[in-house]
């Protein structure tokens, strides 16, 4: 039994994905580093506690979950799907949210936050790829891509009603890359396309919020409402402008420590990187998040299965779009969505839901068909 389990321990250490691991752990670092600038001048004090204690939590969770065989992930996967589902629906009675838009996102419990969505988009991920492995071997496609639309629209219905559109695009935008990996026949994805473009009026009138309209707006002209709902995005390019190359120190940020940006926590964390750190440090930001989801496209590319690689596509498609959303918004080429910038914005729920996510990656990487360093092993 010891020689067993020595056994297993020095197959792990060989095959652990160090170089993916550290360069989140990097990342996770600058993030605490900005986000300890971007909450120094705030009431909350508990804020950077609070994403301390999640970064812990969230590797632990990464190392028990790497640990594990991704194959039993379809059992679990289910059980955390509807689990999920049950607090998408309790969220909706006994949630709170942002006060000043409506929403109903969180659990609170004193200084304890929880948003369900979060462990949803983990768990469709899980379950969805099941569905699409079976589509990709021939297994009776019809019947699986009926339940495969099915999973996916049940949460994205209660995070609407929540109302949270930019959360709901993640799961569009996790389906959608999974679906293009998939090989789908396109008349499916022009049917939805097509179904999507002529139900955007009725969106527009009836489904989105007032705030969520505003959105938009601001999107395509931000400086003709420049005091009204473009104030984020143009104070937010003033800061990371006013950064230039070498930026203006941390702690130093005039508009991060006048609280010139709002949500600079959050939603805009990049504008406290640029203005702070300066193009060094952006750039160093976007180096790293190009590697990461370089390394996850390679271990997805060389999983040992379809369902490992729809994982990996699935997990790195929702980082992706986290990255790119929250970093466009920042600097004004994007609406704003309210999405939290991966290992660095604040926030226990998504930091802990990211670490599970490359714990999954971590586990398909170390059972791929080939090292990505050596592909005689």
């Amino acid at each position: 039994m010891y020689f067993v389990q020595k056994t297993k321990g020095i197959s792990f250490l060989k095959h652990f994905d160090y170089s993916l691991f550290i360069a989140v752990l990097m990342l996770s670092g600058i993030g605490i580093a900005v986000l300890s600038s971007a909450v120094r001048t705030m009431p909350n004090t508990n804020i950077l506690t609070t994403q301390i204690i999640s970064l812990v939590l969230g590797i632990i969770a990464a190392l028990v979950i790497s640990a594990i065989d991704y194959k039993d992930f379809k059992t679990l996967g289910f059980i955390i799907y509807i689990i999920s589902v049950i607090l998408l629906v309790l969220v909706l009675f006994i949630g709170t949210g942002r006060q000043q838009v409506g929403t109903k996102g969180w659990f609170k419990y004193g200084n304890f936050s929880f948003q369900p969505s979060e462990l949803a988009k983990i768990a469709v991920i899980v379950v969805i790829s099941v569905f699409f492995e079976r589509i990709k071997e021939g297994q009776d496609s019809k019947k699986n891509i009926l339940k495969l639309i099915i999973y996916t629209l049940i949460p994205i219905a209660l995070i609407l009603k929540q109302p949270d559109l930019g959360t709901a695009i993640v799961f569009v935008w996790m389906f959608a890359a999974m679906v293009f990996i998939c090989g789908i026949p396109y008349k499916y994805i022009f049917m939805t396309l097509g179904a999507f473009l002529l139900s955007s009026p009725f969106l527009w009138f009836f489904v989105l919020d007032k705030y969520q309209k505003n959105r938009f707006i601001s999107f395509l002209a931000p400086e003709l409402y420049s005091q009204d709902i473009g104030y984020n995005v143009v104070r937010s390019k003033l800061a990371i402008g006013s950064g230039q190359i070498y930026g203006q120190g941390l702690y130093k940020g005039i508009q991060t420590q006048s609280n010139g940006v709002p949500v600079k926590e959050s939603d805009f964390i990049f504008s406290v990187i640029g203005e702070e750190l300066g193009f060094i440090g952006t750039a160093t930001v976007l180096v790293i998040v190009f590697f990461i989801l370089l390394r996850c496209l390679y271990i997805a590319r060389n999983s040992r299965d379809f369902y490992g690689s729809f994982l990996v596509v699935g997990v790195t498609s929702m980082l992706a779009f986290h990255f790119i959303e929250n970093i466009g918004a920042s600097i004004g080429v994007l609406p704003v969505t309210g999405i939290p910038l991966p290992f660095i914005s604040a926030g226990g729920s998504a930091m802990v839901t990211n670490y599970i996510a490359i714990g999954i990656i971590l586990s398909v990487s170390m059972r791929r068909k080939r090292a990505i360093f050596n592909s005689s092993q």
